[in-house]
Order: C-alpha cells, then structure tokens, then sequence
C-alpha cells in the first residue's frame, strides 16, 4: 500500500508518538515524560513550526497522543467523524507547502499553532487518505498479547501483525515453545 509521502510520513509519527506509552515500549515506561523526550520525536521526524519545550506543551502533545490512540483504531466511519472533528476544532486550512528541503506537502495550521494542535491536524490530514482509501484495516493494535503498541501495516499484502521485530520474535519463541511442549 502507498500513500503519498506526507501522508506515510504523518502515519509513521503518529505511531511512534503512540508507541511512547508505558505498555508498547522496550522498557515497560512511557517514553514521553520531558520535553527532552518530545523535542527528540519533533526533530527525528522533522515537525517544523513552534516549539515552546514547556511542561504546558508537553501535557498537551500527552493528550493529543491519547487521542491519536484511540482514533486509531477505531472502525472506519467512527474515525472519519474524529477527523472532521480536529480539522473543525482548529480551524484547518489545508494548503501546499515547500520548505526545510521537502517538496509539495500539506499543511492546514499556521506554523505558530501549538504543537499538540499541529500534530493532530498533520495525522487527520494523513488520516483523510487512510479513509477515503477505505485502508483503516491497515492501521491496527499490535498482535502481541502483552503490548499496547500500535502499527501501520504498508505492505503489499496487509499481513503485518506486530509493532515491532521485537514483538514478532517473542510472539514467535513462546509459540515455538508451545508447539515443542505439546510435541513432547
């Protein structure tokens, strides 16, 4: 599955921002808890715009994260109702935009928005072509019982079930390991 690069761009922020919270990282800790940690993502993924590394901003991003999290993985209509809900609330205007070395992409914020607005808006953006494309079955909850991460499945056959190589490999030892006790 393709989708433009701005929209696979947002996608994949949008997990890694999801995938900060206690119960989808490595070491079992939220992963977002200082402006540090949030000054890191909005560099590693290129964000532009404002950012203000406040405690005021980083408890906003906390919350914009939750909700991501929940839209996610909601059915398809559910979520498009959530979409047009952010794009309202901050009264989005969408608009073509180069800068920083990257061609025509999206915006629908002015760059002086905060940063939890900005972010919802850039994943409703990205969430727009996940639903007109009628792919919301790509966007789902890690298969590992013991994970609260999330994921965006861009293969070509849609058969990725796992956050994380991490995932995928413990989820496959315990079912080796239950297949050769049952063998045994």
């Amino acid at each position: 599955m393709h989708f433009a690069p701005d929209t696979e761009a947002s996608l994949a922020f949008t997990v890694d921002l999801a995938n900060t919270v206690a119960g989808a990282t490595k070491n079992g800790l939220d992963e977002l808890t200082t402006s540090a940690h949030l000054t890191t993502l909005f560099l590693t993924h290129r964000f532009s715009g404002r950012l203000d590394q406040d405690d005021a901003e980083l408890a906003e991003v906390r919350v914009a994260r939750d909700l991501l999290r929940r839209i996610w993985l909601l059915e398809r209509d559910d979520a498009a109702l959530e979409v047009n809900t952010m794009l309202l609330s901050a009264l989005a205007r969408p608009r073509l935009m180069r800068h920083d070395g990257l061609d025509w992409h999206l915006h629908a914020t002015d760059p002086e928005a905060p940063l939890a607005e900005r972010i919802r808006v850039e994943v409703a953006l990205a969430l727009v072509d996940v639903i007109r494309t009628d792919e919301t079955g790509r966007l789902r909850a890690c298969a590992a019982e013991d994970c609260d991460g999330i994921l965006v499945d861009l293969s070509r056959n849609g058969s990725k079930r796992f956050c994380s190589i991490r995932c995928g490999n413990r989820m496959n030892m315990i079912a080796f390991r239950e297949r050769a006790a049952h063998d045994a």
